[in-house]
């Protein structure tokens, strides 16, 4: 069996692109795999296919064509290609129809992103994304792009602004320096569960820092892992990270958090955004450490944006101020949250 991307390829390639080419010749269009599924980063599998898996295909037109295109392809595709039915119900739904979705790019982008980024983006807006709400706009594939307006989009939110970029990486700093030593507190205090709940959040912290660092995008946590595991980070910290999550004594958590960091650090030196020598240092007179807290204004001082260099540190993206599902995938709650 195909991936879902060879699928979507051929069938976009075998099929609907010369159905477009005959009901609407000469009408730009551009097509890909966009939105949600596994499929669009590449890691669907066997499991993948029992539910909203099969052939799938995004098609953007003019806004005016929309209803004539969806129409068009309602009625003339085939049953069936490559042994899959082009028509199907998605989880909890009844009706079977085509998932060749039908719409414009400014479309996907508002619900994805919740605004067009070639209209240009504020610092609200940037700190307004998820990860995964842009590798929904850019990790798919493009099948075709004939006005360039798919590659203009992927230019655009590529990466982070250098001064949002470094916010951001204070920030997680910042999640990091407030909760590190009451990892250790809370089992010294005989709190072993409280202070594993703190270790395996501080694990995550550690983990979406290294993303940043390698300017990628992090997705959302069923693939947060996975991806973490292609970083080139993940090759000097990913046992140690998994120490920190799951060895018995929290000075065993505590050394295996202070070696990742130390490797983060380093590499955020590499980069040339800080330059403090060591990750971690004592708290206070407790055996107990945190990070050095020189990190933070050294990566703020390389803000040039006087806007970003008033916004609280610590505070962050909204993937950094919370977690709830139901928040980080509404891109109009996003925006609200980041104000």
């Amino acid at each position: 069996m195909p991936t879902g991307i060879e699928l979507a390829r051929a069938y976009y390639v075998e099929v609907v692109g010369p159905l477009l080419a005959s009901a609407f010749p000469g009408m730009p269009h551009a097509a890909g795999r966009f939105g949600s599924g596994s499929d669009v980063l590449g890691l669907d599998d066997a499991m993948s296919r029992d539910h909203d898996w099969g052939l799938r295909l995004s098609l953007f037109v003019p806004p005016a064509m929309v209803p004539a295109v969806d129409a068009e392809l309602a009625r003339t595709l085939p049953p069936s290609f490559s042994e899959l039915p082009t028509r199907f119900a998605f989880s909890g739904q009844v009706d079977e129809r085509h998932h060749v979705d039908v719409g414009t790019l400014s479309g996907l982008l508002r619900d994805r992103l919740g605004f067009d980024p070639r209209a240009g983006m504020s610092t609200s807006d940037w700190l307004s994304v998820t990860g995964q709400a842009v590798l929904e706009v850019t990790a798919g594939p493009v099948f075709a792009d004939e006005t360039g307006a798919v590659a203009e989009v992927r230019r655009v939110i590529e990466w982070y602004p250098d001064d949002v970029w470094c916010y951001v990486l204070a920030s997680d700093w910042s999640r990091l320096e407030q909760e590190l030593p009451l990892m250790a507190r809370a089992a010294d205090a005989g709190d072993e569960l409280g202070s594993r709940v703190i270790a395996a959040r501080l694990v995550h912290v550690a983990m979406h820092l290294a993303f940043l660092l390698e300017r990628r995008w992090a997705p959302y946590s069923k693939w947060f892992g996975t991806l973490f595991g292609q970083l080139s980070l993940a090759t000097s910290t990913a046992d140690r990270l998994a120490g920190a999550a799951n060895d018995e004594t929290w000075q065993q958590r505590q050394e295996h958090l202070a070696f990742a960091l130390q490797v983060l650090l380093d590499a955020q030196n590499g980069l040339g955004l800080s330059s403090v020598a060591e990750a971690t240092v004592p708290f206070w007179d407790r055996p107990y450490v945190h990070p050095d807290p020189r990190i933070i204004p050294q990566l703020m001082d390389g803000v040039t944006d006087p806007g970003i260099r008033a916004l609280p540190v610590g505070v962050g993206s909204a993937e950094q101020r919370t977690d709830n599902v139901a928040l980080l995938t509404d891109a109009a709650a996003r925006r609200r949250l980041v104000g």
